[in-house]
């Protein structure tokens, strides 16, 4: 099964550093490169990953705070100038249609394929390989949570396929599909041949105060990652703002029985007191990493 790799664009919160930029999230799948948030400066932090924006395919937004959508326009501008050639589908919250069309309008005229579709909590986007689903978040404005899951696939065990003698042919298609087949005039069942490697779910959890939701969407994750705008003393303000702190961050990945947790939306006023941040959450659920703009992981 191929990995998913995550690359942090950018980390930072409201107001960017010259350490972080504001938030945007590259998951790379396949032939799959989806943007989950796009802070301004965005193209920007592309060529700096070294990684071209014109490979993008998908773009999500979680919610339309200006510190999480205007890199949009400079996005769009970047990927006309570089001839892109696909269909950019675009989800996100109610409003995302009328949002994109002003902004399109800002550009005036803009030559890149735009597919628009506002997501209703619930919603379950899915492809051959993988499955997106969004549930509804608390921060004051229509706010989404994603979810990035791979199928469960079906594998054939080689060693008995060697046994059986089992020519390269379509009948090991059949099998792999979940169909008995005959050979040699005797039925070989999928299930005896074929074992399931079971897929792997990254879930996206930005702004936000706690809510019934976050479990959902974060349960059984290999990879979880959260918003960590407050620490903990500071609680109330937290609240007040419909953020989280690290602590309940990582409450929710003990919660949500996740492998690991990567905490990001890091507020100017913690730069240089990530191993505080950290060890708040690693309190709570070990496996925990402070990430910075351009790092990346694989699960």
């Amino acid at each position: 099964m191929e990995n998913i790799r995550v690359t942090f664009l950018g980390t930072g919160n409201a107001i960017p550093t010259e350490l972080r930029n504001h938030t945007g999230i590259l998951v790379t799948y396949k032939d799959e490169n989806i943007l989950f948030d796009c802070g301004e400066g965005i193209q920007r932090q592309f060529r700096l990953a070294k990684i071209s924006p014109s490979k993008l395919t998908r773009i999500f937004i979680t919610h339309w705070h200006r510190d999480h959508v205007l890199g949009l326009p400079g996005l769009f501008q970047t990927l006309a100038m570089s001839n892109y050639t696909k269909r950019l589908k675009i989800y996100g919250p109610v409003g995302t249609r009328e949002f994109i069309s002003l902004i399109t309008k800002l550009l005036m005229s803009i030559k890149i394929d735009l597919e628009i579709e506002e997501v209703h909590p619930g919603r379950k986007i899915e492809e051959k390989d993988f499955i997106i689903e969004a549930e509804s978040m608390s921060h004051g404005t229509p706010t989404l949570a994603y979810s990035f899951t791979i199928k469960d696939k079906l594998r054939l065990d080689k060693k008995k396929i060697k046994k059986l003698k089992l020519p390269n042919s379509p009948l090991l298609a059949k099998l792999q599909s979940g169909e008995d087949i005959i050979f040699n005039k005797k039925k070989v069942k999928a299930k005896d041949v074929t074992y399931k490697e079971e897929g792997k779910k990254l879930a996206i959890i930005l702004d936000t105060s706690m809510n019934a939701n976050i479990e959902k969407i974060a349960k059984n994750s290999d990879l979880l990652i959260t918003e960590s705008t407050f620490l903990d003393k500071e609680a109330e303000k937290a609240k007040e703002y419909k953020h989280l702190t690290a602590k309940q961050a990582a409450e929710i990945a003990k919660k949500a029985k996740a492998k690991k947790l990567i905490l990001t939306h890091i507020s100017q006023r913690y730069e240089h007191n990530l191993p505080e941040v950290e060890r708040e959450a690693r309190k709570v659920f070990k496996n925990t990493l402070v990430v910075k703009d351009l790092d990346s992981v694989e699960i």
